[in-house]
């Protein structure tokens, strides 16, 4: 696969690949992200991978950019990514209560179609993580039916509440913490998907995927007790796609 060297300052190199979204590319860049980091390459100190590239951030002081280039170039060189079907797949609970799915009517009108039907679809298929960013823990996910595609609000909410899951365009995804956002709600996940306490904080990662599933107003309750408790932990599957 063709790809290209973007020098970002002194502290920081782009490994940039076709521009192309796709899972192939994505794939690709899940598989680079993971070779970098079993090198431990000294200098190295943060990768940043997005949906067709992977930053990766270094110090100066210990490693130059144009050793770094070499040795990033032979890993590249040398990438063998396989074909697999087996991936990690999260199951996250929404809760598609009235109370949290503030936007759900305006996404009716706009689509056509019933709440039920709504809910039927968004959790029908597991959403391919592309890449984290925005907020900590935010995934960006691919693979939303057509039918549920609606455009963000004309006017962002200043805030909105952790855990509300929400449609934007194209995409589906979970704010992991309150902030301003201008994705239409449809429902909440009790889930603790970004944990600053935890180790690691983030609970996913590129390339993995995540499924929601319909739980029920006093389910969710009784999860988010179980979660404030340190009695629940998301299930986490490998599964041939």
């Amino acid at each position: 696969m063709k790809y290209s060297f973007l020098q970002n300052g002194d502290r920081a190199l782009t490994v940039q690949l076709e521009k192309e979204i796709s899972e192939e590319v994505n794939a690709y860049i899940t598989a680079l992200t993971s070779s970098v980091q079993d090198k431990h390459i000294d200098g190295v100190t943060e990768l940043v991978p997005t949906f067709t590239s992977l930053m990766i951030v270094y110090d100066c002081t210990v490693i130059k950019a144009r050793k770094l280039k070499a040795i990033l170039s032979e890993i590249i060189d040398n990438l063998s990514v396989g074909v697999t079907n087996a991936a990690k797949v999260w199951d996250i609970p929404v809760c598609y209560d009235d109370e949290f799915a503030l936007d759900i009517e305006s996404v009716c009108q706009h689509t056509g179609l019933t709440k039920d039907e709504i809910i039927t679809i968004h959790t029908s298929v597991p959403y391919l993580i592309y890449m984290l960013g925005f907020l900590p823990g935010f995934a960006y996910l691919g693979g939303m039916d057509k039918r549920l595609v609606t455009p963000r609000l004309e006017s962002p909410r200043l805030e909105i509440f952790k855990g509300a899951v929400g449609i934007g365009g194209e995409q589906t995804g979970i704010y992991p913490i309150a902030s301003p956002g201008g994705w239409r709600l449809i429902g909440k996940t009790p889930v603790n998907v970004y944990d600053p306490k935890a180790n690691p904080p983030i609970l996913y990662n590129a390339g993995e995927y995540i499924q929601f599933y319909s739980i029920s107003r006093e389910e969710f309750d009784e999860l988010e007790n179980r979660i404030a408790q340190g009695t629940y932990s998301p299930v986490c599957r490998e599964v041939n796609l």
